[in-house]
């Protein structure tokens, strides 16, 4: 991509991790937006909190540039795992919003500070602690898409619901039917492969 500066590029992949995990809890009850899929309580609404509190930190400690009013559950006093999902008295609306505000306040860090600025990550090992401003946004950035990708496979397990980003599935144009058949033909391959499971 000619003409497109190192910062201007890695914040358009920041913001398409942010926009594909919003999306995510697009149209589904507030039920389904807390509902835990994994044994580990990973669910959609838990990742944009989370993503919030990655945010929050890696673009305000590290670079001395410490958000306001932090909530407790994004310091290192907090429970275990409380980033992950939505207290009762936290909304979907709460939980977005907040994640705006960090968004902002991310976007003001990435904004002020050269490329290379110099910050440090408190809770990364004495030898990998001196970071610069690229090397954070690599790191959330990869953080945040990993999440995203966490939320595609929640939000098919919830609805059925596929998709790389509003207006892009990324998948091929086939019925559910399809995909049914698809399903089953994968599941005698993984069957045949185990011998414990040969008939």
């Amino acid at each position: 991509m000619r003409g497109v500066d190192e910062k201007t590029l890695l914040h358009r992949y920041l913001n398409e991790a942010r926009e594909a995990l919003l999306w995510k809890l697009e149209g589904l009850s507030e039920y389904d937006v807390r509902r835990p899929l994994t044994p580990t309580g990973t669910n959609l609404l838990g990742l944009v909190k989370h993503a919030a509190g990655v945010e929050l930190n890696y673009f305000g400690r590290v670079f001395d540039r410490p958000f306001p009013d932090p909530p407790l559950w994004s310091t290192a006093q907090a429970l275990p795992a409380s980033d992950m999902y939505a207290a009762p008295d936290e909304t979907r609306e709460s939980v977005v919003g907040f994640y705006g505000r960090v968004r902002a306040f991310a976007d003001e860090t990435i904004a002020a500070l050269p490329v290379d600025a110099p910050g440090v990550v408190p809770w990364w090992s004495e030898s990998r602690r001196a970071v610069t401003l690229r090397e954070v946004l690599l790191d959330v950035i990869v953080e945040l898409h990993r999440h995203a990708g966490h939320a595609d496979v929640v939000r098919e397990l919830v609805d059925g619901a596929v998709g790389m980003q509003d207006g892009n599935t990324n998948m091929p144009a086939v019925d559910r039917a399809w995909w049914r058949a698809h399903h089953a033909r994968l599941e005698k391959i993984a069957a045949a492969a185990d011998p414990a499971l040969r008939g």
